[in-house]
């Protein structure tokens, strides 16, 4: 068996999703239809997670453009729903395709790796 040469992927996991909120917050989304949101209440509750915690993580993403924020008034009360972009959507499948690789030595990577050692 051999060891998959991880270089080939490495590049490919983006750093801003690796953070395990981030990465929870965005798996979270994508289980929606395209174009549905959560509240902000609601999505601390699924994380379970402060909500300066939850903010900071929501800006970072925001920033990276995978996610959009939208604040509401209704009846003098203030909403937040959060909803995954399609950039956002695509990264996502993109990390998922790279950390698939670095997990399965037998896929791609491993035959990659396979056939280097075999010349």
């Amino acid at each position: 068996m051999t060891t998959p040469d991880l270089s080939l992927v490495e590049g490919d996991l983006d750093t801003l999703l690796h953070a395990p909120v981030r990465l929870r917050l965005l798996v979270t989304l994508s289980a929606l239809a395209v174009g549905d949101s959560l509240t902000f209440p609601r999505l601390q509750e699924l994380l379970n997670t402060t909500s300066g915690n939850l903010v900071t993580h929501l800006r970072k993403l925001e920033q990276g453009g995978n996610v959009e924020t939208q604040k509401t008034n209704h009846r003098k009360r203030q909403s937040t729903s959060v909803r995954l972009t399609s950039t956002g959507r695509a990264a996502l499948d993109l990390y998922t395709q790279a950390l698939r690789a670095l997990l399965d030595p037998a896929g791609p990577l491993g035959q990659a790796q396979d056939e280097r050692i075999d010349r």
